[in-house]
């Protein structure tokens, strides 16, 4: 899992983070597999994303730009209702 912090407007043009497609979720608790690596960037709430076999997480806040690798497990845990673009690659 890759976390870029606070990324610049100019990233995100560059990227087209706007043009990505746009999902949102309350606050829960569930576990992801990914069939595909993820971009995402978060422009509401805050969650943490736990490797599974893992007590460790990483939090992700608004701003953050997130890539989360093929093949992942891993459990959301969604405090803060999110909203984020995102984007999936083979």
């Amino acid at each position: 899992m890759v976390v870029e912090r606070s990324i610049s407007e100019a990233r995100i043009l560059q990227l087209g983070v706007r043009s990505w497609p746009k999902w949102g979720c309350p606050p829960s608790k569930f576990p992801w597999t990914y069939d595909a690596t993820e971009t995402f960037y978060l422009v509401k709430g805050r969650v943490k994303i736990y490797p599974n076999g893992s007590s460790e997480y990483v939090e992700v806040n608004v701003g953050d730009l997130v890539v989360l690798p093929k093949g992942m497990c891993c459990t959301w845990d969604v405090n803060v209702a999110v909203d984020k673009y995102y984007k999936f690659d083979p």
